[in-house]
C-alpha cells in the first residue's frame, strides 16, 4: 500500500461538511422540522426576550440536526432572534453592515492564504510523502512505525487543515504498514485515531483563525498560542505509543524489521519534503520576530506552496493543479466566512436576551473556580462533540462563553487553544465520533486490514486509551497555561 491511496477519497475541507451528524430517519426528521417549525413562530407570540433566546437557539440546533450549513443556520435563528425582539429594521441594518464592518477585514484575509496553501500542498503529492519520512526516520524504534504516524499526522494535519482528511490518508497507509510489522491491531489504530489531534493546534491552522475571528482576539497571538500545546501534544502520544508498544508485544516478532535506514536515506527522505517545515518555520518564525503580520506570514507561505506545487506537478499539468486548488479554495473560504458571519451576527443577538448575561451570573452564582468551570466544559465539549463537529461547537459556544470568561479571568488565547483541542477530541468520542467510523469503514478493505478482522468495538477500544492521555493533556495546559501564552506575549519582542 502506498501513499497514493490517500487520493481515492476527496479530502474534506473546512466547513463543507454539515455540521449535523444525527440520523435522519422519518421519525427524526419530521421532530426536528417540527421543532424548527414551532420555535419560529413562537419567537413571535410575545414571549419574553429569555424565552426569544433559548426558541432561537433551539431553532439553531434544529437547522443544525437537519443539516442545514452551520453558516445559515448561525444567521437564520440570529436574525429570526433580532427580528422578534426589536424590528425587521434591525436584520435589514444587520444584513446589510454586518458583512463588510465585521467580516471584511484585513486580518482575515489570512484564511484564503492558509486554505489555497494546504490545498496547493495537497495536490502537489508532497503531504503523502510525510508517512514514508516518519517510517524512515523512526521505523527502527519500538513503536516507530506508530510514533511516526503520529507525527506524520501532525504535519498532515497543521498544513492541510483537515483532521478528517488527515485520518482517512493515514488509516489507508498507517495501518497495513503497522499491521505487517506485527502490530497489535487496536495500537495500529489508536495510532491513527490520535494523529491528527496536535495538527490543528500547530500554525498555520484555519480553525485557530475561526477562533480568533469570533472572539475578536489578535490572529497571529492566536496562532502563536497553538506551537507549544502543538508540539507538547505530539510529544505526550508519542511517549505513550512507544510505552504501549513496550508492553504490547508484536504478535510476529520476526516480521518487524530492525534494519536502520542509512543516513543518506534518510536525509533524502526528509528533503522531498521540506516545503512543510519551511512553511511552519516561515508563518511561526516570520510572526514571532514581528517581521511578518500573521496576513504577511499567510501570503508567503501560499507563494512558497504556490512555486512548490508547480515545480512538484512539472511534468503533469501544473496550472490545472493550481486552478482546481484555487477553485477549491475560494468555495472553502466563502462557507468559512459565512460561519463568521453567522456567528457573529449570533453574538449580537444573544445580549439582546439577556441569556449571555444570566449564563455569566449563573455560573457566579454557582461559586465555581476557573478549574471546574473548565472541568464542566470538558465535559460539555465532550458530549457536544458526538453530535456535533469541531467548528459547530466553537461557533456555538464562544459568543455565550465570552463574558464568563472575562468574569473568571481566563485568558481567550489559551481557551481558543482549549476548545480547539476538545472539538478535535470530541470527534472521536464514541459512540458517535465520525473519526471512529471513518477509521472503522477504511479498515474494512482487505488491504488496509491483511486478513484481520477489525470491529467497531477494536476501533471503540482503541480510542479507550486514547482519551485518558489526551485528557491528561489538559489537565498540564490548566496547571501551565504559560505553555500556550508564553509565545503570544514575546511576539514581536
Amino acid at each position: 500500500m502506498t501513499a497514493v491511496a490517500t487520493r481515492e477519497r476527496p479530502r474534506p475541507l473546512p466547513g463543507r461538511v454539515r455540521a449535523g451528524r444525527f440520523p435522519t430517519g422519518s421519525v427524526t426528521l419530521t421532530v426536528f422540522v417540527l421543532a424548527a417549525a414551532g420555535s419560529s413562530v413562537g419567537m413571535f407570540l410575545g414571549g419574553s426576550k429569555e424565552t426569544i433566546g433559548v426558541l432561537s437557539i433551539v431553532l439553531l440546533l434544529s437547522l443544525i440536526f437537519l443539516r442545514m450549513h452551520i453558516g445559515f443556520a448561525l444567521l437564520v435563528s440570529a436574525l429570526l432572534g433580532m427580528w422578534a425582539l426589536r424590528d425587521f429594521g434591525v436584520v435589514t441594518s444587520t444584513v446589510s453592515k454586518l458583512p463588510y464592518h465585521n467580516v471584511a477585514q484585513w486580518t482575515l484575509s489570512v484564511v484564503p492564504m492558509f486554505v489555497f496553501m494546504g490545498l496547493l500542498l495537497w495536490r502537489s503529492g508532497v503531504t503523502e510523502k510525510l508517512y514514508d519520512v516518519a517510517r524512515t526516520w523512526l521505523g527502527w524504534m519500538p513503536g516507530g512505525l506508530a510514533v511516526g504516524t503520529n507525527l506524520a499526522g501532525a504535519g498532515l494535519a497543521s498544513v492541510s487543515g483537515s483532521t478528517v482528511g488527515t485520518t482517512y490518508a493515514l488509516a489507508r497507509i498507517g495501518i497495513p504498514e503497522m499491521l505487517r510489522a506485527g502490530y497489535d491491531k487496536r495500537l495500529a489504530i489508536g495510532s491513527v485515531m490520535a494523529a491528527g489531534l496536535p495538527g490543528q493546534l500547530i500554525p498555520p491552522s484555519i480553525t485557530l483563525v475561526v477562533f480568533a475571528g469570533i472572539a475578536e482576539v489578535p490572529v497571529g497571538e492566536q496562532l502563536l498560542a497553538g506551537v507549544g500545546p502543538g508540539i507538547a501534544v505530539a510529544i505526550l502520544f508519542s511517549i505513550a505509543l512507544m510505552a504501549a508498544a513496550a508492553v504490547v508485544k508484536p504478535k510476529t516478532p520476526e516480521r518487524v524489521s530492525t534494519d536502520v535506514a542509512s543516513p543518506a536515506a534518510k536525509w533524502r527522505a526528509l528533503a522531498s519534503v521540506w516545503p512543510v517545515p519551511v512553511l511552519v518555520l516561515v508563518v511561526v518564525v516570520g510572526m514571532f520576530s514581528g517581521f511578518f503580520t500573521a496576513t504577511e506570514a499567510g501570503a508567503a507561505a501560499a507563494m512558497v506552496a504556490l512555486f512548490v506545487a508547480l515545480f512538484a506537478r512539472r511534468h503533469d499539468r501544473p496550472w490545472s493543479a493550481v486552478s482546481e486548488a484555487a477553485v477549491s479554495a475560494v468555495a472553502s473560504t466563502g462557507s468559512i466566512f459565512l460561519m463568521l458571519l453567522g456567528a457573529t451576527a449570533l453574538s449580537r443577538m444573544l445580549p439582546l436576551t439577556g441569556l449571555t448575561t444570566g449564563f455569566t451570573d449563573w455560573t457566579t452564582g454557582l461559586g465555581l473556580s476557573a478549574w471546574q468551570f473548565l472541568g464542566l466544559m470538558t465535559v460539555v465539549y465532550l458530549v457536544m462533540g458526538m453530535f456535533l463537529d469541531a467548528l459547530a461547537m466553537m461557533l456555538l459556544t464562544v459568543p455565550l462563553l465570552i463574558p464568563t470568561l472575562a468574569y473568571l479571568d481566563i485568558s481567550l488565547l489559551w481557551f481558543g487553544v482549549f476548545v480547539v483541542f476538545m472539538g478535535e477530541l470530541a470527534v472521536i468520542t464514541p459512540p458517535v465520533g465520525i473519526l471512529s467510523y471513518i477509521v472503522h469503514g477504511v479498515a474494512q478493505d482487505p488491504e488496509v486490514n491483511l486478513g484481520n478482522k477489525i470491529s467497531l468495538r477494536d476501533v471503540f477500544a482503541s480510542v479507550a486509551w486514547v482519551m485518558p492521555i489526551a485528557l491528561i493533556f489538559v489537565v498540564l495546559m490548566v496547571l501551565f497555561p504559560q505553555v500556550a501564552t508564553f509565545l503570544p506575549s514575546q511576539m514581536g519582542g
